[in-house]
């Protein structure tokens, strides 16, 4: 508590502003609308992809607790942040206190960091399916399953909690600031410090690392493997299924790694505040919609699982 007490104790609280996407009404309206109806789009899709892997014992797989895993953690990511986001798109800049702010960048970096170390998870347990095919469901047990997904979440807690903790005990000049942008990232809070921050954004870096190089590494071997492993499948047809469920996760590791490290890898130097939030942007909001859209129009067990589903629930209904 006493490396915080400078910030904490000042007379004036410290209270944080979002710069506005546009001051024109007409446009305000329309971005409220235009996110809204994104936000409410994610929240359906992941939501409908946690139901039927929860309510079809032909889709209690690993990959499928996974992907239910993955749906929730894009539910909660996007929920941290839109709310606070859509209410000041609508109603005017409300200001967020210190505490708020620091709350808000703490489960926002570890939703995201969780993210990202379960997409290498699901890359692993793919690589398992297709090299290893034999041997799946005695290496990928429903305990090995949960203790991933759960060093996932407590490694991404760990970094975020001691990134958030460093960043906070920096002094922010002034009672009112603005961070151009729309939620409390790393990136433009730290520009808002009134000190030197050359040692917290070599910690940013290093986080950065744990986070995003590491696991796309390792999901870079895991897809090499893969491919070798197809390469062999005599079947065209084959090749071409295996294909396919390979390149819907690829989409959205890519989408969510390549923006991710053009805002936490780049140079702050070479970097904009304004393409930060333009990057932002698409893996809060793009990624999270592509993850329900791509499992579900692209796999053909999750499709059915939900048409049967909806074809009885209309069977119900109608007597």
């Amino acid at each position: 508590m006493s490396a915080r007490s400078p910030v904490l104790n000042q007379s004036s609280p410290t209270e944080f502003v979002f710069r506005v996407f546009t001051a024109v009404p007409e446009f305000q309206a329309l971005l409220f609308l235009l996110f809204l109806l994104l936000y409410l789009m994610i929240l359906c899709g992941n939501t409908a992809i946690i139901w039927v892997v929860c309510t079809h014992s032909s889709l209690r797989t690993p990959m499928y607790f996974f992907l239910s895993t993955l749906s929730f953690i894009e539910i909660s990511y996007t929920t941290v942040v839109v709310p606070l986001m859509l209410s000041n798109i609508f109603g005017g800049r409300k200001p967020i206190s210190l505490a708020g702010c620091g709350a808000q960048m703490f489960f926002f970096l570890t939703l995201g960091g969780a993210d990202c170390f379960l997409l290498a998870i699901m890359a692993y347990d793919r690589y398992v399916a297709i090299c290893h095919p034999l041997h799946y469901t005695l290496i990928m047990t429903q305990k090995l399953c949960v203790q991933m997904v759960a060093c996932a979440v407590g490694l991404a807690l760990y970094l975020s909690l001691q990134l958030t903790s460093l960043i906070f005990t920096l002094p922010f000049c002034g009672h009112l600031r603005e961070i151009n942008h729309f939620l409390c990232d790393v990136p433009p809070v730290l520009r808002l410090a009134c000190a030197d921050i050359r040692v917290h954004q070599a910690v940013l870096y290093v986080v950065s690392i744990l986070v995003l190089t590491v696991p796309f590494i390792l999901i870079s071997v895991s897809y090499v493997f893969i491919t070798l492993a197809i390469l062999r499948i005599r079947s065209a047809e084959g090749r071409r299924r295996a294909f396919s469920t390979c390149s819907s996760h690829l989409t959205v590791v890519l989408l969510q790694y390549g923006f991710c490290a053009l805002v936490y890898l780049r140079p702050q130097s070479s970097s904009s505040e304004d393409e930060d939030r333009q990057f932002a942007l698409v893996y809060t909001f793009v990624t999270p919609l592509l993850n329900p859209l791509i499992y579900t129009l692209r796999n053909k067990d999750v499709k059915g699982a939900l048409k049967r589903a909806i074809s009885s629930k209309g069977t119900e209904e109608a007597f």
